[in-house]
């Protein structure tokens, strides 16, 4: 397989997942500024049409995109159950859930910050205020456990995880929410994440 990532995006989740799995995969750099492979200068739109990543290259050819389907497809594949719990199983559709909130509300929340053509002040007054409130729901998951669905590590995790690395580079500080410091730190300490960091060359 390969997995077209771009360095920290949120295409470092898949990453981890597949580090976690222990899963032989290729990892590709795409730069995303010029929609090109980093290594060869091939149009990524002819991988991936969306010109999104991350997108996985399956041993047959077929290309997969969507963080949250990605991951999904990881997990059922490799019978990763502990990732992703079996169809039927209720802890299951508990994962999803939280998988799904970190693609469309957490993710989706940080986007306008990353636009260089929203003022600051819209930045400061209209979409922080909307991400710190999805930062609240976040930290009282955590209060009581470690991760999000429980005692265990699972697919969101990972996501949520990557979205709070981009704190730093924004100057978020996360100390008014201390779970998601703490959860931020176990994450971080996961010897498939230490892999995966060094694979992009993050530090």
């Amino acid at each position: 397989m390969k997995l077209y990532y771009s360095k920290g995006a949120c295409s470092l989740a898949p990453h981890i997942i597949l580090q976690e799995l222990g899963v032989p995969c290729e990892f590709i750099a795409v730069d995303l500024a010029s929609h090109t492979l980093k290594s060869t200068g091939e149009d990524f739109y002819k991988i991936n049409p969306k010109g999104a990543v991350p997108s996985l290259q399956l041993d047959n050819g077929e290309i997969i995109t969507e963080n949250a389907v990605i991951q999904q497809y990881l997990a059922d594949t490799f019978k990763a159950t502990e990732l992703l719990p079996e169809v039927g199983n209720i802890k299951r559709y508990r994962v999803l859930e939280w998988l799904n909130f970190a693609s469309t509300d957490l993710h989706k929340g940080f986007s306008p910050l990353f636009n260089r053509d929203v003022p600051q002040d819209v930045k400061d007054n209209v979409f922080k205020p909307v991400l710190f409130k999805r930062f609240d729901v976040l930290n009282k998951q955590l209060a009581n456990q470690p991760y999000l669905t429980g005692d265990h590590f699972t697919l969101p995790d990972a996501y949520v995880f990557v979205t709070l690395t981009w704190t730093r580079g924004l100057g978020i500080d996360l100390s008014p929410w201390p779970n998601l410091v703490k959860f931020q730190a176990l994450i971080r300490a996961r010897p498939a994440v230490e892999k995966a960091f060094v694979e992009e060359g993050l530090k």
